[in-house]
């Protein structure tokens, strides 16, 4: 508890842990109901997108990034990495120039020009990582 006194002093724990006890068994609930769905043959696709609006209504994933920003020194540079919009739009736009290559027949090229784009979110991150450490 915040004493009244003193409006600015900081809580006793992270925001993080006041939800945990609905969190955690609804992040187990979520992990469960995908391998049900795995194991009894439901479309991948369904099941995806299943969990993505679960996620996304209930802020399970909020939560989980802000659980993994928690932890000391690495936790915080993972939730900048991941909140980094060039990464999102290079894997996105890659995504999609797959798709259309590989409807067109070039599925062997596809394959080296996802290798490079990995390779080179990889070493966006690691440069990141290196930036801030240093």
């Amino acid at each position: 508890m915040t004493d009244p006194n003193f409006p600015d002093a900081p809580p006793d724990k992270p925001s993080v842990w006041k939800n945990y006890k609905i969190m955690i068994p609804l992040w187990l609930v979520m992990v469960g109901l995908v391998l049900l769905g795995l194991r009894y043959g439901v479309d991948k696709r369904v099941v995806g997108g299943g969990l993505l609006l679960f996620g996304l209504l209930s802020n399970a994933f909020a939560w989980l990034i802000a659980l993994i920003g928690v932890v000391p020194i690495i936790g915080p540079l993972i939730v900048k990495i991941l909140a980094i919009p060039l990464l999102w739009l290079i894997n996105g736009i890659g995504y999609v120039v797959s798709y259309i290559a590989i409807k067109r027949g070039y599925s062997k090229d596809v394959l080296t020009y996802r290798g490079l784009t990995i390779a080179l979110i990889i070493g966006i991150i690691i440069g990141y990582i290196l930036g801030k450490l240093i």
